[in-house]
């Protein structure tokens, strides 16, 4: 079913709805960074392994003055067990002996000889026990996780060597329009293409992977051609331009010849009013207004959810409430982006913030969403912010 013109909120829950995670995979440790965990982390050992020492000094049996016997070295324990009256010099995260009591701390001892003296410690002071952090079959993060530098480094302590993630979307970018430059100053009729320089990086942020990048001109059979390749090699095709219904937009049209079914059929907001969505046989589609700041609130919009989905996140996080520090104005019927940035919890609207502007866009880290008819200074909106 096409939804034509939901409102905003109604077009990103129908789209999450719809989309489905992409089928798991196992990775190497040193690349799941910033993927999303599809399998539980269970501890394979305890951590630690073995009761070892927090501090370089001595470990001691029994009661003092002791007698050095040995070390316990890292990577290399003392291979007795240790008796009443003896002690062993140890480094931090060395093996504590079996029979030692506790460690003393280089600091609180001295030797002389082979005697070592120090104040007897009260208990098993400096040790770290064994499973003093996770025991042996514990979970340490389940699916849904995002895997983090640390969760990465808390596996490999825990025994694992590879993970089961979401893999990162592959995503495919078609720029239509027979405008478009792509260097230096446009000539007469021309205007610089401003959304393929950004777009990568936006969806790098976004924990997508560009893997295509092709341009195509203002025609139907050549937008379906490249519509069907770029589905071929990626599981979003994200296009630019030809949204609407001008003489020379062909995305409907060619989403239809390519057996798509579109599923948002622009959404009431703005700016980026046509936008929309749809699902190809084995991919998803956003199709971006050509307007540079209707194209990114296209693709926080509408891509988000679908590429929060594929790679096992929340598709809709809640979104933080903000206080507004200026009247802004909306549209009767329709929902409202506007850029700026917060501070201390009040939003202060940008400026440019024309659809065709990329000036507010740079100078901004989010945007406040307004109901119809916009809000006053003081009520409350909600915040989304960039991925920068």
């Amino acid at each position: 079913m096409t939804l034509v013109a939901p409102r905003w909120d109604e077009a990103r829950t129908a789209l999450a709805a719809a989309a489905r995670a992409l089928t798991p995979i196992e990775k190497d440790l040193t690349s799941c960074d910033g993927l999303v965990l599809a399998a539980d982390v269970v501890a394979r050992t305890a951590l630690p392994a073995f009761d070892t020492s927090a501090m370089d000094g001595w470990a001691v049996a029994g009661w003092g003055p002791w007698t050095v016997v040995g070390e316990s070295l890292a990577g290399r324990p003392f291979p007795a067990r240790l008796e009443p009256g003896s002690a062993v010099v140890i480094a931090t995260g060395a093996v504590v002996p079996t029979g030692a009591r506790a460690v003393i701390r280089s600091e609180d001892g001295h030797v002389e000889g082979r005697g070592l003296r120090a104040p007897d410690p009260a208990g098993p002071t400096h040790i770290r026990p064994v499973g003093e952090e996770c025991a042996a079959g514990e979970l340490l993060a389940g699916v849904g996780t995002l895997a983090t530098p640390a969760l990465v480094g808390l596996a490999a302590a825990a025994g694992h060597d590879r993970l089961t993630v979401f893999p990162r979307p592959r995503v495919a970018l078609v720029l239509f329009g027979d405008e478009l430059a792509t260097a230096g100053i446009p000539g007469p009729g021309l205007v610089r293409d401003s959304l393929g320089p950004q777009l990568p990086a936006w969806l790098s942020r976004m924990g997508a992977e560009v893997v295509l990048v092709e341009r195509a001109p203002d025609t139907l059979p050549a937008h379906v051609q490249a519509i069907r390749s770029a589905a071929a090699a990626a599981d979003v095709v994200l296009t630019t331009g030809g949204t609407a219904a001008g003489p020379v937009d062909h995305l409907h049209s060619a989403i239809a010849q390519c057996g798509g079914d579109i599923r948002v059929d622009s959404v009431a907001v703005r700016p980026g009013h046509p936008m929309l969505a749809a699902a190809l046989p084995d991919a998803w589609l956003v199709g971006l207004p050509g307007n540079p700041q209707s194209a990114i609130v296209t693709l926080l919009s509408l891509g988000a959810p679908i590429l929060a989905v594929l790679a096992g996140s929340p598709a809709l996080p809640d979104l933080e409430p903000v206080t507004l520090g200026a009247d802004l104005p909306g549209p009767a019927r329709e929902d409202r982006l506007v850029l700026g940035k917060v501070t201390q919890g009040v939003f202060k609207p940008g400026s440019h913030l024309g659809s065709a502007m990329l000036r507010g866009l740079a100078d901004a880290t989010g945007f406040a969403i307004l109901p119809p008819g916009g809000a006053p200074a003081g009520a409350t909106a909600r915040w989304l912010p960039l991925p920068l």
